[in-house]
This record gives C-alpha cells, sequence and structure tokens, in this order.
C-alpha cells in the first residue's frame, strides 16, 4: 500500500433512502430531497469525498446503490433517511455488508413551525425512518454509528469526521503491511498471534533479514545519499561534531531501508538495534532512519514490536505525526512521566519555538560507531496517549489525555523527550495503564484524538479504555 492511500480524505458513501410513493402524491420530492441530500453532502466534502449517486426509493435502489459503493470501495456508509422508508427493504442490501456505518438522524430543516403544511411534514419526517432502519440493521446483527441533530450544526461535520476517520483507519489496516527486522527476546507486551492479528485488525507482518537492506544500500547512488544529506540540512541544526562520513553512512541506512520499504509496499516497519549490532555489516544503528521515515509518514516502532509500529499506522490516518515513544520515568512533583526512546522521534512534534538538532551521539550498543540522533523535546500542549494490548485473541486500547508540559531543557539527555502529565495524574494513570496491561511502547499525537481513537475501536471491535 502507498503513503498516498493512508494520508488522503476517507470515502464515504451516502445512502439517501425515500419511499417512491411519494412522488404519486408530491410530485418532485425525489429531486427536492436529492438536492437537499447534495447539500449535505457538499457541506461534509472538506472531511471526505462523498459519494452520493441518488435517492435509494426501493429494495432494487438500495442494492443497486450498495453495489456502486463496493465499486468505488468506500471506507464506510452513511445512511439518511431523507423521508420515510420501510426498513425490511435493507435486508437482502445489508446482509453481506461489512463496511462500517453511520446512522445520521437529520432533516432538512431545525424545527418546525406554523407555517409548515402537510408538504412540509413529509419533508422533515426522516425520524420515523430512521427508526425502523435501525430496527433493521439491529436484526441483521449490524454495528453502527448513529448522531442525531441539525445538519447545519458544526457538531454534525465533527461527528461525521469521527466516524469518516475511523472507518478509513479501518479500511487502511486491513492492507497494511509491515516489515520487521529482528524481534528482542524475551519483551512479552509487544507479542501476539500474527494469524489472529491479521483477522481480527488486518495488518500482514513480514520478518525481512538484515540482508534486504545491505543488497539495497549496494544498489543506493550518490543522488540517494546527497538527497537525504540535503533533508538533514534543511530540517535540522547539525552538530559541527558530526563528520562527513558519519552522516553519509547514516543517509546509506535511510536509503536502504526506504527502498526495502518502497519495494515491499510496507507501511510500517521495525527494527530491533541488535540486528544491526551483530549483523556485521553495518558502521551504525538506524536511530536517523527511523526518526526521519516517522516523520515521512511511515509506522514505527522499535525492538520488534508489530503490535505498536500497526498502530503507528491507525494513529497516522487518524491524524497526521503520531510518535513512537515510551514512559522512562516518573516525576512526581510534576505529576507527569518522561516520555522518550533510544534516539527514535518523530521530529515533526517537536517545539515550533526550537528547530531540531542532528546530534553526534554516543551509543555503544553492538560496539558500532555513533549514530547520528536527531534531537528535540515535543511541542507544549494536549496529548493522547495510546498502547495496543494483545491478550490472546482480545484488544484493547488503553488511552491517556494529558498535556506535554513546557518544561526546561534537559542538557544530558541525548533522545527525543518530553513530560506528559496526565488529566488524572501520573499516579492514577499509571494504576490504571497497569491494570490494564498497558504496554511500554505507546503511541502519541499532539491534542486530543480520543473520539476518532474511540469510534475506531469500536468499528475495529476493540475494547476501548480510558486511564
Amino acid at each position: 500500500m502507498s503513503l498516498s492511500n493512508i494520508t488522503r480524505k476517507p470515502r464515504i458513501g451516502f445512502l439517501g433512502i425515500m419511499q417512491e410513493l411519494y412522488d404519486n402524491t408530491l410530485p418532485g420530492i425525489t429531486k427536492r430531497q436529492e438536492g437537499y441530500a447534495r447539500e449535505v453532502s457538499a457541506r461534509l466534502a472538506g472531511v471526505a469525498d462523498v459519494l452520493f449517486p441518488k435517492a435509494a426509493r426501493c429494495r432494487e435502489d438500495i442494492e443497486e446503490v450498495l453495489a456502486i459503493f463496493a465499486k468505488e470501495g468506500v471506507d464506510g456508509i452513511m445512511i439518511v433517511n431523507l423521508t420515510y422508508g420501510p426498513g425490511l427493504r435493507l435486508v437482502n442490501a445489508f446482509r453481506d455488508v461489512s463496511t462500517p456505518l453511520f446512522l445520521a438522524n437529520i432533516q432538512p430543516e431545525p424545527r418546525v413551525t406554523k407555517a409548515w403544511n402537510m408538504d412540509d411534514l413529509t419533508y422533515n419526517q426522516g425520524v420515523h425512518g430512521a427508526q425502523d432502519t435501525a430496527n433493521s440493521l439491529l436484526h441483521l446483527g449490524k454495528k453502527f454509528s448513529v448522531w442525531s441533530g441539525d445538519w447545519k450544526d458544526d457538531a454534525f461535520v465533527k461527528a461525521f469526521e469521527v466516524f469518516a476517520a475511523a472507518a478509513h483507519t479501518v479500511a487502511v489496516m486491513k492492507k497494511t503491511k509491515v516489515a520487521v527486522f529482528g524481534r528482542m527476546p524475551g519483551m512479552g507486551d509487544i507479542l501476539t498471534d500474527p494469524h489472529a492479528f491479521m483477522r481480527k485488525l488486518g495488518p500482514q507482518v513480514d520478518h525481512i533479514g538484515m540482508g534486504s537492506i545491505v543488497y539495497q544500500i549496494g544498489k543506493s547512488t550518490k543522488a540517494d545519499i546527497d538527497a537525504v544529506l540535503a533533508y538533514c540540512k534543511a530540517n535540522f541544526d547539525l552538530d559541527p561534531k558530526l563528520t562527513q562520513p558519519q552522516l553519509e553512512e547514516a543517509a546509506r541506512i535511510q536509503v536502504g531501508i526506504t527502498k526495502v520499504l518502497e519495494d515491499g509496499g510496507y507501511d510500517a516497519f521495525s527494527l530491533y538495534f541488535n540486528e544491526i549490532g551483530y549483523d556485521g555489516r553495518f558502521k551504525q544503528t538506524h536511530m536517523m532512519a527511523a526518526s526521519n521515515l516517522m516523520a515521512e509518514g511511515y509506522g514505527y516502532a522499535a525492538e520488534g514490536d508489530t503490535n505498536c509500529a500497526s498502530l503507528m499506522v491507525a494513529a497516522r490516518v487518524l491524524q497526521a505525526d503520531p510518535q513512537f515513544t515510551e514512559m522512562y520515568a516518573m516525576d512526581f512533583e510534576l505529576d507527569a512521566a518522561l516520555q522518550s526512546h533510544m534516539g527514535e522521534g518523530n521530529w515533526k512534534i517537536a517545539r515550533k519555538d526550537k528547530k531540531p538538532r542532528l546530534i553526534d551521539r554516543p551509543l555503544g550498543i553492538g560496539g558500532l560507531d555513533n549514530p547520528p540522533t536527531v534531537l528535540f523535546q515535543g511541542e507544549p500542549g494536549p496529548a493522547t496517549l495510546v498502547s495496543l494490548v494483545a491478550i490472546g485473541e482480545h484488544y484493547r486500547l488503553v488511552v491517556a489525555q494529558g498535556t506535554i508540559l513546557d518544561t526546561e531543557e534537559l542538557p544530558t539527555v541525548e533522545m527525543p523527550y518530553f513530560f506528559f502529565k496526565p488529566d488524572t495524574g501520573v499516579k492514577e494513570c499509571l494504576n490504571g495503564w497497569l491494570k490494564n496491561g498497558g504496554t511500554h511502547h505507546q503511541v502519541l499525537h499532539l491534542g486530543d484524538t480520543r473520539a476518532k481513537w474511540k469510534a475506531y475501536a469500536e468499528i475495529a471491535g476493540i475494547e476501548y479504555v480510558e486511564v
């Protein structure tokens, strides 16, 4: 799958249900209600590509419209009763539909006035159609999201955006491919049954040898290396201690990993540092490559953690620029956890007032040379921290909302870092995290993305827990 599929707008089909008999009593009603449906579609166009073929006035119309949605590969379907329509007409059409559903209980006008006549009542009578529709979907065992209110309200657009993003995420995850280069032995919370994982959430996990990276490095050109060096010069303050050979080696590793991902159609990867350290063909670890590839939109997690790498892909669909991270230490005075990792970090979340640095960083793992490492603090403000828990075939999202604190620099920390203060306090948050099996690798978004994560969990059939 290409990154363009991840970053594109969600595609949502609009099923507008009516009843053909109304055309006998109100000639032109179908055209009128189709106009209303297109107005709704236009209002939603900023957050999704909405496909509205026509009003579905009978069973055959519903089946025809759903066939169009299937052919177009929509991520989700929004159902709107443009007027009343009998619910039983949905049964055969929706029998085999697994696409996420959003039942929007809306109507053209926001209130009933004394100026209304019987025609106006017919134009605005979608609510009892929505009730019949919902009941039929429940009989079919279909899960669906719902929203009731005025379609001109900003809350409607927001609710639709949340659904569309979640539906798109579910669709992307079904096609996601993750490349894994080694796994840290004994790290229990990163493990999962690959069959259950693929069946439940979708990602395909491929274990790949380091030779594939070596092969691609051998095919790399000076232009490839120069492009990475120019990229680094444009985005980072370069440590004067960094040597040209050191930078070129880091660039070669990045080019090699990138080409493996591109050629294999991978959306994410995980690399265990000892696979590089013990391989014997590398001079340094992959710190710079991991940071830059995250910034370019690839999912990443360390040490062979394909669960978290996959979660990074989901996070990227829900909102740009997720960060791979873990809790290093608790600070009870700040009521926060210091978040960091070995040196990988999506520098797109860096403080806006300080340019990220690329430093000469002594690491010592595997007896290799110092790897150029991106160094930054996270942008202060609201943030959401998420963990994917795999317990047998049961999957759970553990989610914490909090704030990245505006703190002084830690001069001896040579990795991307920030202090995350949970809204519930670090003690209560960690109590909940531990009780629910929250993993030691996490994904972070700037802002508050809980609604999108909750919607994704609901559609994907994952337990959702806030701590």
